[in-house]
């Protein structure tokens, strides 16, 4: 019995055989994904890393791939995605919310009820789970900021709570990435009642901002390189002419540097390699070495 058949028979959510990459990366990269599956609950969850962890088999659990660049064009394992994962429960200035839901759409849902603290999220791809593993932010503010609590799924499969302190975040960074087979698996926002039309006026300005500076219109996984401290990676990386530099179809964004686009059919080896030139390049002229903000999959 092969892998997609018994994986079916487990009954533990959709399951699809040799699915294009393209279709779970927000690059877009070209590849195939050996299974694919869609979990519906948690004990569905728990079951199928049980099955996984017995096989042996090679398993990943990712949001909506919008940080993520896979190394190789074939994954030979099983793609777990949490999108069925969309509880959503608000308690006066209190918001319980499971991982699968989607980051943007929950920001500007929150922002319209007057629930405030989340707007700066309204531009940032993904699901709230990938956001709470990166820490993601923007404008100054990220998600430490507006976290009380987190429900995971530890190592021993149990579920656990893990409060803010625990969660160890700091720029771009939390406990669940140097933890990973601990899952997120919903989140208890704290946030804060304000002026509804302000927030609206602001993410709608920011919005415009983004339309104006980056590059909306091609595939890409938003900033590159971490900020290094009191300098901008797109400045050190423009300065080089970098602009416009490609490898494949992988290229500098010419609209905003520290972005990288497809501008067709890249694959991850095609990012991979744009990346280690901008740093080489980066730390031959200004000795700094740029941090990549996204998870490479090998």
């Amino acid at each position: 019995m092969d892998l997609t058949t018994e994986l079916e028979k487990l009954n533990c959510g959709l399951v699809k055989k040799e699915e294009p990459l393209t279709k779970y990366t927000t690059y877009q990269l070209k590849g195939t994904i050996k299974n694919v599956i869609f979990p519906e609950n948690i004990e569905q969850l728990k079951k199928l890393l049980n099955f996984l962890r017995e096989k042996k088999e090679r398993h990943l659990v990712i949001g909506s791939g919008s940080n993520i660049i896979f190394s190789a064009d074939y994954y030979d394992g099983v793609l777990i995605k949490l999108n069925k994962f969309q509880d959503l429960k608000i308690e006066k200035d209190k918001v319980f919310v499971e991982s699968g839901y989607n980051l943007s759409k929950l920001a500007y849902l929150l922002s319209k009820k007057g629930l405030l603290g989340l707007e700066f999220a309204t531009g940032i791809p993904g699901t709230l789970g990938g956001a709470v593993y990166m820490n993601a932010g923007a404008y100054g503010s990220a998600m430490n900021e507006v976290i009380e609590k987190v429900v995971v799924l530890t190592p021993k499969l149990e579920i656990k709570e893990l409060s803010n302190a625990e969660l160890k975040f700091a720029y771009r960074q939390s406990f669940l990435q140097t933890n990973k087979e601990y899952i997120c698996l919903a989140v208890t926002l704290q946030l804060k009642f304000g002026d509804i039309e302000n927030a609206l006026a602001l993410i709608a300005d920011r919005k415009q901002r983004r339309l104006n500076s980056q590059p909306l219109d091609f595939p890409s996984a938003g900033s590159v390189f971490r900020n290094p401290e009191n300098d901008y990676a797109g400045r050190l990386i423009e300065e080089l002419n970098l602009k416009g530099y490609q490898i494949g179809d992988a290229k500098v964004s010419c609209k905003h540097a520290n972005f990288i686009i497809n501008i067709g059919k890249a694959s991850g080896q095609d990012v991979q390699k744009l990346i280690q030139e901008i740093q080489t390049r980066v730390f031959e002229k200004y000795a700094v070495k740029l941090k990549v903000e996204q998870e490479i999959i090998e």
